[in-house]
Formats: C-alpha cells, sequence, structure tokens
C-alpha cells in the first residue's frame, strides 16, 4: 500500500508541467516601445536627410538656371551669337550648315553698291567747287553692312545714324582737345567705341570717321557740320537703295 501510494506521487510529479519563465509585461512593452521610437526617429532623420538634399539640390539648379538666363538675356543685348563648339579651330572655317546662296542674293547688294557708288559720284561732281566729297572711305563699309547683311543688329536705322553721328562728333572734339596725332587717333576711337556700347548702337564703319576727320585736312573746314555731313547724310541715301535691294531680294530670286 505505501509502495503504491510511493508510486502515485512519483506519477503525479512526473505529469506536472513545467513552470516556464514569461517575460514580465512590463520589460516587453518598454523593449517594444525603444524599438518602435528608434524606428520612428531614424525614418524621420532619413527623411530629413532626403528633404535637405532635395532642397539643395532645387537651389543650385535654380541658381545655374539664373546665371545661364542672364548670360543668354547679356548677349541678346549686345549683340553676340555664341557658338556651341569650343574648338577655336572652327572660327577659321564656314559657318556649319550655311548653303551656297540663290544668284539674286548675290546680284542684288551688288548692284545696290553700284548704284550707290554712282549716285554718291554724280553728287561729288556737284560739290567739287566746294570742296566737299560725298565718297568716303566709310561710306564702302556701310554697303557691305547694310546689303549684305541687312537682318544684322549693325544694320538697324537707329544703330547706323546714332553711331555716324556720334563718332564724327568725338572725332571733332578729339582733334580739337589734342590735336593732330597719335593721342588724337587713340583717345577719339577708344571715345567713340565706348558712345557704340553705352548707347546700343553697335555699327562698325562709324568707328573710321573718327580717324578720317583727325588725318584729313579736307575735312577740319567742316567743323561740327562733320557729324551731319558726309556721314549721316550719305546715309538717308544708302537708307532708301537698302530699302529697294531688300524688296528685290524678297520678291525677285533667281
Amino acid at each position: 500500500m505505501g509502495m503504491q501510494a510511493h508510486t502515485c506521487y512519483h506519477h503525479h510529479q512526473f505529469m506536472k508541467p513545467l513552470a516556464l519563465p514569461l517575460p514580465s509585461s512590463s520589460s516587453s512593452s518598454i523593449s517594444v516601445r525603444s524599438n518602435c521610437y528608434s524606428d520612428f526617429n531614424g525614418g524621420k532623420r532619413e527623411i530629413d536627410q532626403k528633404k535637405a538634399f532635395g532642397v539643395l539640390v532645387e537651389r543650385c539648379t535654380g541658381f545655374c538656371c539664373s546665371v545661364d538666363l542672364r548670360v543668354r538675356r547679356r548677349k541678346k543685348e549686345i549683340g553676340i551669337v555664341a557658338s556651341s563648339s569650343t574648338n577655336v579651330a572652327d572660327g577659321w572655317k564656314p559657318q556649319k550648315g550655311s548653303k551656297a546662296p540663290l544668284l539674286s542674293d548675290v546680284v542684288w547688294p551688288s548692284a545696290g553698291a553700284f548704284a550707290a557708288m554712282a549716285i554718291l559720284g554724280k553728287m561729288d561732281q556737284m560739290l567739287a567747287t566746294k570742296g566737299l566729297s560725298m565718297t568716303i572711305a566709310p561710306v564702302g563699309a556701310v554697303c557691305a553692312v547694310l546689303f549684305a547683311t541687312s537682318s544684322a543688329p549693325a544694320a538697324r536705322k537707329y544703330n547706323m545714324f546714332m553711331a555716324q553721328i556720334g563718332c564724327a562728333a568725338i572725332g571733332v572734339l578729339a582733334l580739337s582737345i589734342f590735336g593732330p596725332g597719335w593721342l588724337a587717333r587713340s583717345t577719339g576711337l577708344a571715345a567713340a567705341i565706348a558712345f557704340m556700347i553705352c548707347t546700343h548702337s553697335i555699327h562698325p564703319p562709324a568707328a573710321s570717321l573718327v580717324l578720317l576727320f583727325i588725318d584729313g585736312a579736307k575735312c577740319h573746314h567742316l567743323n561740327f557740320w562733320y557729324a551731319l555731313f558726309p556721314g549721316a547724310t550719305g546715309c538717308i541715301l544708302l537708307s532708301l537703295i537698302q530699302e529697294v535691294v531688300c524688296y528685290l531680294k524678297d520678291n525677285f530670286k533667281f
């Protein structure tokens, strides 16, 4: 009987489930919260970094775009056409994509130059008794600009008249202040270029009016009338001929 009771006691102890240690609710909740908090902070920090990087890229892109826009605007104002190629040797070759001109694009400008010189030569014969001449050297350069490159900024009427009158007056001032010589030439030419840049009237042939007056003794008696004659007066005739040439080039092609 005692042996049976002892066996039953051992059997009861063997069948009793083992008590496993369970994690406390407080420590589990703390660890879960700490993990969630760290994950949240890490994700938030990563989002903040992405936002900061995006703002930096946006600012850099906006700055580069604004600089590029300013450069293009400045080039457009002063009439400079920048080449897309960085090879300096390309400046010694014809412009890429340029086609052979039509025969009419050659004939009409040449005919306009012939007519201009013929009319001015006839006027020289009429003014010979007064010692005046209309066929001065800058007129040839003006004909090339007006007839061959009529769409260029230098061929605009404003550029031509403003530069012709202003540069001629500067030549008169340079001679009266410095007298004939290298100082009057260099100072007058520098002032003429500065005048054309400041007034946005770039017209290269007008710069030669300064040197023509300083070195041409036959023009000295004109004094400030030189600002209107022969340069500006001749430009009126050349402007009329330019309109005829442009009309012929647009309507009579061959």
